[in-house]
């Protein structure tokens, strides 16, 4: 037994049959009762990130995007595919410059610039399912709780709380005072302007409204009838760029997934316009160093892995955008090769200080699941800032999403801003497989945490045999700055000894140490598969979550 399994405060959680990690234990109980009813992983996934959508509407909507990894167990391959949203045909640069913006407002009607993917990331999984995976659930069964959860209630959580009281603070800057917005005041405060307490039963009836109607509909429900003209008449009404079209014309995409060697395991991810490519770089360039050695937890552990997320974010904000736009030079990035150049630039002494500041940014949810037939699935679905762009569409209930935003107005930027382009993303889900089959199912929120967090559970489990809830527990750290703050730091949770703290201070690391288990550190989740196909599954404290199983 390692020091962080004495130490962590959730057993792993294990079951024969199947797993469910969701970071909202009403999503977790959904998803396993969909397993329990005879469904498989997909169907499973989509009912917990429907729920989700309803009970943690802070951290993601049915107006955001989704991404998703997909192991079919029958035809042994994994699955990627791509449901995050466009810009509108009328988005581009000379629109904002023309009304006086030297960069795309935050929060706002303007900043809600992108097409929701969400719904289509459900439909495409429910109907990949129905045609590959022997599905034979009714798609409105797996809508069925997030439409009870929205029409008749559920209680607040201290997360929902305290985000919501952050975001009505009148604060002046384009971030915060959500409030001055009809819709989002209209639907998450009380009448009297007060937000809902912790345990207070908190609705959403225009949601449910919505939800029946793609229940009934499907995809088209969203994007071809009533909700995208009420979504566009609102944007419309307002400033906003999105036209009824640019629904119309919205599609999923089935994508390839992207991957690296690490230790004899590979370690699959997500492809451009995510930042997949930096999870899987840093990985790569760790291969270069000998971390049983260095000891987990020790000054020379943390301060490779923060040197490795360096060079791999440099190489990502170099080249990441839309590849439909840029051709992107992903397996020369992930090559070998690079990974020994990057990893002989890091000075084992000396933290680089001649990089560019990191932004970490998103409010975002992951969700894993395994059957019993060996499916499997890595979901992120989110919706950028918490509560994303702050603007509630008239007598829709939908939230959208401020992906859009993190576009710059810049041509020559790598990721700016041109019509029917997708943005970069930080939302990156991940597989671990091991003799060519699903061994780490795991993810991570976080915006530009999520490549440290993934590296973090990737090192421990495999260099240090951490088990999964242990891996998970283990003291985190975050290199950048959270949204809407000025400094750019190495935040440490304070869990990790002072010495340690001293050293990265005088290898010139700017550390702030931050709460144990603080939230910023995201909100991780895994699910390991063993030989004899028992799984194992783990849920962060740091969140709402809960692994289940059966």
């Amino acid at each position: 037994m390692n020091k962080w399994e004495r130490a962590a405060g959730r057993p792993t959680i294990m079951a024969p049959n199947a797993m469910v990690v969701t970071p909202h234990y009403l999503a977790s109980q959904g998803a396993l009762q969909v397993l329990e009813n005879g469904g498989n992983a997909a169907e499973a996934a989509i009912a917990a990130a429907a729920v989700i959508s309803v009970v943690y509407p802070h951290m993601n909507a049915i107006g955001g995007d989704n991404f998703w990894l997909l192991y079919d167990a029958k035809t042994k391959q994994l699955k990627a595919l791509n449901a995050s949203g466009r810009s509108g045909e009328k988005a581009n640069i000379e629109c904002y410059k023309a009304l006086g913006f030297s960069k795309i407002p935050s929060r706002g009607y303007l900043a809600a610039n992108t097409v929701p993917g969400v719904i289509s990331g459900w439909w495409e999984i429910y109907n990949y399912s129905q045609i590959h995976m022997n599905s034979n659930m009714p798609w409105a069964t797996l809508l069925e709780k997030s439409i009870n959860y929205a029409e008749n209630g559920f209680s607040v959580t201290p997360s929902q709380e305290y985000y919501t009281r952050v975001n009505i603070a009148k604060e002046d800057n384009e971030f915060r005072n959500l409030g001055r917005f009809d819709g989002f005041k209209k639907t998450f405060l009380k009448a009297d302007g007060n937000i809902y307490q912790t345990g207070e039963l908190f609705k959403q009836k225009d949601l449910a409204k919505t939800l029946k109607i793609i229940a009934q509909k499907g995809a088209d429900g969203f994007y071809k009838g009533e909700i995208a003209e009420k979504i566009v008449s609102d944007l419309k009404k307002n400033g906003g760029v999105l036209a009824l079209e640019d629904f119309a014309c919205h599609r999923a995409d089935w994508v390839e997934s992207i991957s690296t060697d690490y230790r004899g395991f590979t370690a699959y991810n997500f492809p451009p316009n995510t930042q997949g490519m930096a999870s899987l770089s840093i990985l790569n360039i760790l291969t270069n160093f000998d971390l049983t050695s260095m000891g987990e937890g020790s000054t020379d552990y943390y301060h490779v892995l923060i040197e490795a997320t360096k060079q791999a974010f440099t190489d990502r904000d170099k080249w990441l955008t839309d590849p439909a736009f840029v051709k992107i030079p992903v397996d020369s990035l992930l090559s070998k090769e690079h990974g020994a150049k990057l990893a002989a630039r890091i000075d084992l002494q000396k933290a680089k200080t001649e990089v560019n500041p990191l932004d970490p940014k998103g409010d975002t949810i992951w969700i894993g699941v395994v059957d019993k037939a060996g499916n499997a699935v890595s979901l992120i679905q989110s919706i950028y800032h918490d509560y994303g762009s702050g603007i509630v569409a008239k007598d829709t209930g939908v939230l959208l999403q401020n992906r859009g935003s993190f576009f710059s107005l810049d041509p020559n930027h790598i990721n700016h801003l041109e019509p029917r382009k997708r943005t970069f993303h930080t939302l990156n889900p991940a597989m671990l497989f091991k003799d060519k089959q699903p061994y780490l199912v795991y993810g991570t929120m976080g915006g530009e945490g999520q490549p440290q967090t993934q590296a973090a559970i990737v090192t421990r489990i495999i260099d240090f045999n951490f088990n999964v809830q242990a891996a998970i527990e283990a003291p985190r750290w975050l290199l950048g700055r959270t949204w809407g703050a000025s400094s750019n730091d190495l935040k440490i949770e304070s869990r990790v000894p002072q010495t340690v703290v001293d050293e990265l201070l005088k290898r010139g690391h700017p550390v702030k140490v931050v709460a144990d288990y603080s939230d910023i550190m995201g909100h991780a989740g895994a699910i390991l598969i063993t030989p004899n196909n028992i799984k194992y599954g783990g849920a962060d404290p740091r969140g709402d979550g809960t692994a289940v199983g059966y």
